[in-house]
């Protein structure tokens, strides 16, 4: 048993990359079908890998007690993991779940009234959506099949066309992470907090890992009886619950200033609290103290009668300015790593070490610029200015390598930056008038990968080779496994996508999913405006706050305030975890003082269990929906 569960050197072997291929299509199936039972990639651990993970992981260390040479070893099963969490990251709830319901949608609900044939189909081109109304009855009115030889017809183009722009897009965030890899990992040895539990899991090939923790079994109970009890309740209502839904405090205020608090709803969430267990203090504090700040100002704005300014107090810019802020910082921090990478692309440097590289750098920086030329030629196809296509994805990658070092050094549990992406900071910046309707009308399509940035590929990428690193995995198998997964993951969200909705005809959240960027679209075409004054003036504050906090944190040891959770704290998905952030923060610094790193250590199996426990049953709930159609307790928000 020794020589095949402890191989740590054991990784990316071509039985768990063919494993982890064959477990694409039906995780891609899972989460396409959750319309009503949840978003598994709404928060920085996907709870459907973790529940995949956990059932190999069982299964594994049943083999190794029947045939202890057949199971599989850490990294392989940790292989599975990664090429899983890219794989659900691009099927899921801000990218192709949103993508694919738009392809076909501002053709079907055209009307006289809205005027978008006049204003925008034009502009769209054919191979870039499915215009054929005919096609699409049986996918909105459901009792049709996807295996119609029309019907694959007019997908097929759009689907692979489509999936070719995912998997440039991917692979440039691989080429990124390739070259910062080393800084962040080797260097800083930040902690990536978010991939303990699946490394935890299966040390051993899971028979010396966590799973045998009494400790572990103990928050698993704990998280797992509430999850039972809720479910059950959720059947059968007379039945007690323990928590499980939002309590929102909102409507307690109903004098100004105080009414202009908003939604507040209040509620603990077990996994929540788990994950919170492992992000630092001063993180796990800026995360409820911003929340609270940002609730401030609103109340602020309406007791001195400036709500009428439309936007005020801007808070999603503000996010936006912090995010580039927090940019800013992980490449100040980087830049000596990066001096070496330049010389070692440009002069072939023999003191620069790049051995343990997925990629070497000069191929990490060719496949970098071959990704940016995919993406252009096919902007420029669908008629986008070159110069807009520029700076949209420079804007991209730079928030997508805030978000990868932000999960990396602190592991935040959740990071929205909701319809805040350079599709909307483009026409703020320049307003619509100068960007033109052919740009603004693929500003429509490619709302679908920045709605939100909650479940983004690029952290999982990061933190695959972290795991590689600490396993002592081959990276470059590694990267072949995040490949397959980004080609296979792609095709098979359409698969699942559109089999699910022929048949059952498009509901939930699919149906005003493509209202958003469609309706944004028709007021920036009816109604030409000019660059937004204020919105920009907020995200300059943004970015120099951000600023101004990480220097008061790198000159006063004792500054409590970090700048990431100024960012973070924003968005929708803080209003519904500041809470659980607020209970796992006391409960840690609680903890360190009781008794310091030693219990913070004999505590952390309890918080895995937490997670564990939530992230299982919740997932059988989720299972027993898909597979009975019909609605089951969801503890996600």
């Amino acid at each position: 048993m020794k020589v095949h569960l402890e191989g740590h050197s054991v990784g990316g072997t071509w039985r768990a990359l063919l494993i982890g291929t064959l477990l694409i299509p039906p995780n891609a199936y899972w989460v396409m079908a959750l319309v009503d039972q949840g978003y598994p990639t709404t928060v920085s651990l996907f709870f459907n890998v973790i529940f995949w993970l956990f059932a190999l992981t069982g299964l594994n260390m049943g083999i190794a007690k029947l045939t202890p040479y057949r199971g599989l070893a850490q990294g392989e099963l940790l292989t599975v993991y990664v090429m899983l969490s890219v794989a659900s990251a691009i099927a899921g709830h801000d990218m192709l779940r949103v993508l694919i319901p738009s392809l076909p949608f501002s053709f079907w609900h055209a009307n006289p009234d809205n005027e978008w044939a006049d204003l925008f189909h034009r502009y769209i081109p054919d191979w870039l959506a499915v215009r054929d109304t005919n096609v699409v009855v049986d996918y909105y009115e459901g009792g049709g099949t996807l295996y119609d030889r029309g019907v694959i017809s007019a997908w097929a183009r759009p689907a692979l066309l489509w999936s070719g722009f995912i998997f440039a897009l991917l692979f440039g965030m691989l080429c990124i992470n390739s070259l910062v890899r080393a800084q962040w990992t080797e260097r800083e040895k930040l902690t990536y907090p978010i991939i303990q539990l699946p490394l935890q899991m299966t040390h051993g090939g899971g028979v010396r890992g966590c799973l045998t923790s009494r400790t572990l079994w103990l928050g698993f109970a704990i998280a797992g009886v509430i999850d039972i009890c809720n479910g059950i309740h959720h059947l059968v209502p007379s039945f007690p619950s323990i928590g499980g839904r939002l309590y929102d405090l909102g409507p307690l205020f109903t004098t100004k200033p105080w009414s202009a608090v908003g939604w507040t709803p209040v509620a603990i969430f077990p996994f929540a609290v788990g994950l919170a267990f492992f992000i630092p203090l001063d993180l796990s504090f800026s995360c409820w103290f911003f929340y609270m700040y940002w609730k401030w100002q609103r109340i602020a704005a309406a007791q001195f009668g400036v709500q009428s300014l439309p936007g005020f107090p801007f808070v999603s810019e503000q996010s936006y300015g912090a995010y580039v802020g927090l940019f800013v910082i992980a490449m100040y921090a980087t830049r000596h790593h990066l001096g070496r990478v330049a010389r070692k692309i440009l002069t072939g440097a023999p003191d620069v070490d790049e051995s343990r590289e997925a990629m070497p750098y000069r191929a990490a920086a060719l496949g970098l610029l071959a990704s940016g030329f995919a993406l252009m030629v096919f902007c420029r196809a669908a008629g986008m200015s070159l110069w807009v296509i520029v700076l949209f994805f420079i804007l991209y990658y730079a928030v997508s390598t805030a978000v990868t070092r932000l999960r990396a050094e602190l592991g935040s549990p959740v990071h929205d930056l909701h319809y805040i992406g350079p599709d909307a900071m483009l026409p703020r910046m320049f307003g619509t008038r100068a960007l033109g309707p052919q740009n603004l009308t693929m500003f429509a399509f490619m709302f679908s990968f920045n709605r939100a940035y909650r479940g983004h590929p690029m952290p999982h990428q990061l933190e695959g080779f972290k795991l590689a690193a600490v396993t002592g995995m081959n990276n470059r198998r590694l990267l072949l496994g995040m490949t397959i997964a980004v080609a296979l993951g792609s095709l098979s969200a359409f698969w699942a996508y559109l089999h699910i909705y022929y048949q059952s005809g498009v509901q939930g959240v699919h149906v005003w999913f493509p209202w958003q960027p469609f309706e944004r679209l028709q007021a920036w075409m009816t109604d030409p405006r000019g660059p937004d004054v204020a919105a920009i003036t907020a995200t300059g504050v943004g970015f120099v706050t951000t600023l101004l906090l990480m220097v008061m944190r790198m000159r006063m040891f004792w500054w409590p305030l970090h700048p990431a959770g100024y960012a973070i704290s924003s968005d929708w998905s803080m209003n519904v975890l500041w809470l659980s952030i607020f209970t796992s923060w006391l409960l840690k610094w609680i903890v360190l003082r009781a008794g310091g790193w030693g219990l913070y250590r004999k505590a952390t199996p309890f918080f895995l269990g937490v997670v564990l426990g939530e992230f299982i049953i919740g997932s059988i709930w989720n299972l027993l929906g898909v597979a009975l159609q019909r609605p089951m307790y969801r503890f996600l928000f």
